[in-house]
């Protein structure tokens, strides 16, 4: 079992930045190296991936590449989403995901309770 637990989200302004974290704890017990990523759920709408990181590359939303990095630090076990110049259209709760890859929420194992992000104009 995987625990992820996320932190930085908050209150910002348009044009600024804010980083989010994600801290992964326990292990899976089938033992899969999946990817680890964030998804994001505006209020009324289905949530949709934001950003993934594989072992074989990563895939971002068309609204956030360019301004959103994903990383990883394995010594801490934990992953990052770099977002900069944030929009009022990123307002969402976002999610971590673990064990997973691509663009359907249902393919990923473990999730996150969600942070929220609010950009004001």
């Amino acid at each position: 079992q995987v625990h992820l637990v996320e932190s930085g989200g908050g209150l910002v302004q348009a044009g600024e930045s804010l980083r989010l974290s994600c801290t992964a704890s326990g292990s899976d017990s089938d033992f899969r190296i999946g990817g680890m990523g964030w998804f994001r759920r505006a209020p009324g709408q289905q949530r949709v991936l934001v950003a993934v990181l594989t072992k074989s590359g990563t895939t971002f939303a068309d609204s956030v590449r360019g301004r959103f990095t994903i990383s990883r630090d394995n010594a801490t076990n934990t992953v990052y989403l770099q977002m900069n110049n944030l929009k009022p259209q990123d307002t969402a709760v976002y999610y971590c995901v673990a064990e997973g890859y691509g663009r359907d929420p249902r393919d990923y194992k473990y999730w996150g309770q969600g942070t929220q992000v609010t950009v004001s104009s």
